[in-house]
């Protein structure tokens, strides 16, 4: 500041009031002193400025890198975040760089509160994160800690699945599994729930697996093998996830069956992914940005009032119909 006021001709208090953007200064000298500013380089360091009140106004996101539908809920945090006037800063969790590693990168640079986005931690590890400083668990909900919860409502969202295929006249569905991936135990739940309903119990069937595309090509190459030693495929699967959706897609196209001719595949997420094939996926809508609101505005609120308690919100999820799902095949 003392270089652009010495470069411009004026105080370092007047550069303040300009970059402060208050009253003070002619717009005449405000246009020169930011000219000066561009020509030296300065730019002013508003992380430094918040600190010196005692604020950071910086919202933590913790996400794993390579969860599709986590980048659709990044999308949707900058806007709502900017509205209310914070800045997000991001930190990735990956098979070489943990969870809690992610988040203490996110609390060292000084971040009021943390977003975790489909956490696979402990919830002893979320209770204590909870007692530490604000957090909201995205995706995942987890009962006793002291944390918000934003999800979707993962039962309806199988329902509206399983609806959908039996409708279209299936009768032997499997369910590949996502382990321990956020909201998977409701999800399995809720495909077995469906197939009693529908009085389809002698043909439930739950492959493990996971929220991977791995998942879905080790499951493809599995029901293939079956049907060659005289097992037949079923006529529909209800993945875990996109990821795993798309995974089972690959391996069942370079065996030669068809989709939804042979099978039909139904994911769940909606991410960017599900709109990258040449056909597109059959999959279960997660209002990724009305997430992402909930999300970032529970977490400024408790900022703004620490007296107030954590909160849920359930997001209504959505059939989307596009090409991998059709009427099973006539044998």
């Amino acid at each position: 500041m003392a270089d652009v006021a010495e470069k411009a001709g004026v105080s370092r208090a007047l550069v303040s009031i300009v970059f402060r953007g208050q009253p003070g200064a002619s717009e005449q000298t405000r246009q020169r002193v930011l000219r000066v500013a561009d020509e030296i380089g300065y730019r002013p360091d508003s992380a430094a400025r918040l600190l010196a009140r005692g604020r950071s106004r910086t919202l933590g996101v913790m996400f794993t890198v390579q969860q599709a539908f986590h980048t659709n809920l990044i999308e949707g945090i900058y806007p709502e975040a900017e509205r209310l006037g914070y800045e997000v800063l991001l930190s990735g969790a990956t098979q070489s760089r943990s969870e809690k590693k992610a988040v203490e990168a996110l609390l060292s640079h000084r971040c009021e509160a943390v977003l975790l986005l489909g956490s696979f931690a402990e919830p002893a590890f979320l209770e204590e994160l909870g007692g530490r400083t604000v957090a909201v668990s995205v995706s995942r909900r987890v009962p006793h800690a002291h944390v918000d919860f934003v999800h979707s409502a993962e039962g309806r969202g199988v329902r509206q699945a399983m609806d959908h295929l039996v409708e279209l006249g299936h009768r032997r569905i499997v369910h590949l599994d996502g382990g321990r991936g956020p909201g998977s135990a409701e999800r399995r739940r809720a495909y077995r729930a469906a197939m009693r309903r529908h009085g389809l119990e002698a043909e439930e069937r739950v492959v493990p697996g996971e929220h991977t595309e791995r998942s879905g090509i080790e499951t493809g190459r599995l029901l293939l093998t079956e049907r060659d030693g005289g097992r037949p495929l079923p006529t529909a699967v209800l993945a875990g996830n996109d990821r795993s959706a798309m995974g089972l897609l690959m391996a069942l196209t370079r065996a030669g069956v068809e989709v939804p001719r042979d099978m039909s595949v139904v994911g769940y997420d909606d991410s960017h992914l599900s709109h990258l094939m040449p056909i597109g996926l059959t999959t279960v809508r997660q209002d990724a940005g009305l997430m992402a609101e909930h999300a970032v505005r529970f977490a400024v609120e408790r900022l703004e009032d620490p007296r107030r308690e954590p909160r849920e919100a359930v997001v209504e999820p959505k059939m989307v119909v596009r090409g991998t799902s059709g009427p099973p095949p006539k044998r």
